[in-house]
């Protein structure tokens, strides 16, 4: 694997968990996750990170496998702005809702979150199938943290 390709690989990855990372530190992590209401299924506060970090080195995947496509330059555009959209959005929301303690606020920008990643993976999937499919689990797990936004929401 030449350097160029080895950078570009690595780059991708980086983006997304220093985004992820960025999103940690201005909400102030999840100290609070513990002492508020939960709904049922709500996993222990350790599982987070563990499942973030995989979902971002399988966007991160995504994005190179888009990237590196040699696909049509407008469509990959189009594909990588949605890519964007959705991490902003994904910096956003840890913000919100834990930074801010604004639940309700906290669910219509994960919403927002799943429909900007629902439109990425479909991007990804008209460049790269396998690219889209690396985002599948992404979309589980955030519809999984919707549920469980709207719960702490109605809950506390």
């Amino acid at each position: 694997m030449d350097n160029k390709i080895f950078f570009k690989r690595y780059f991708s990855w980086i983006i997304p968990l220093v985004i992820g990372g960025l999103g940690v530190l201005l909400s102030g992590g999840i100290g609070n996750y513990e002492i508020i209401n939960q709904p049922p299924l709500s996993p222990p506060g350790w599982v987070f990170p563990v499942v973030w970090t995989v979902l971002y080195v399988l966007m991160g995947e995504a994005a190179y496998r888009v990237m590196t496509s040699g696909k049509d330059p407008a469509q990959i555009k189009r594909a990588l702005t949605a890519y964007g959209i959705q991490l902003a959005l994904n910096l956003l929301w840890p913000i919100v809702f834990f930074g801010g303690q604004k639940y309700l606020a906290g669910f219509f920008v994960i919403i927002a979150l799943w429909v900007a990643i629902f439109i990425t993976l479909r991007r990804f999937a008209q460049i790269d199938e396998t690219a889209g499919d690396f985002l599948i689990p992404y979309l589980l797990w955030v519809t999984f943290a919707a549920y469980l936004n709207l719960g702490v929401f109605l809950l506390n």
